[in-house]
């Protein structure tokens, strides 16, 4: 069976991010420090490990200011029925690395969440993979200043399948 955009997915434990493997055409919006939203595209290649409980995507991002890289590495727990996500990134590979995004897909949409500081004050971090396809997917990363009252976007990935 070919699928479809109407195929159902099942994104449950150790399936949830099953969507995503394979090679993708990526464009990025980000807002910038400066209040302004910058554009650009990119690839991802995403790779299933330990039989489908961890994956990794590989990312190439072509900025105006040159080509760098990033990596998403994915655990699934089967414990806690969660995923937690783990981001490196070329320019600073070496640097001081977030904590994991934790969180699960429940109705088709994938939301993670870890906590953080910004100028000593705590934000927290969200994560959400929406509108999944076989051939498309939306993710979005958002912070909040307000215990999750109101989030503001500043990164969002739009995936289209290129195999």
């Amino acid at each position: 069976m070919t699928p479809t955009t109407e195929s159902p997915r099942d994104l449950s434990g150790t399936h949830g991010f099953d969507f995503l493997t394979g090679s993708w055409r990526v464009h990025h919006t980000v807002k910038r420090t400066t209040g302004d939203w910058w554009e650009f595209d990119g690839t991802s290649v995403n790779r299933s490990l330990m039989d489908g409980s961890a994956n990794v995507e590989d990312n190439t991002f072509y900025k105006p200011t040159g080509i760098t890289h990033g990596v998403a590495l994915r655990a699934y727990d089967v414990k806690t029925n969660q995923w937690a996500i783990w981001w490196l990134d070329s320019r600073d590979p070496l640097g001081p690395h977030d904590p994991p995004q934790v969180g699960r897909f429940e109705a088709g949409i994938g939301l993670f969440y870890s906590d953080f500081l910004e100028n000593g004050a705590p934000m927290r971090l969200r994560f959400l993979w929406s509108e999944i396809t076989p051939v498309s997917a939306r993710w979005e990363q958002s912070t909040s200043a307000d215990g999750d009252k109101t989030w503001q976007p500043n990164w969002i990935m739009e995936f289209r399948r290129s195999e």
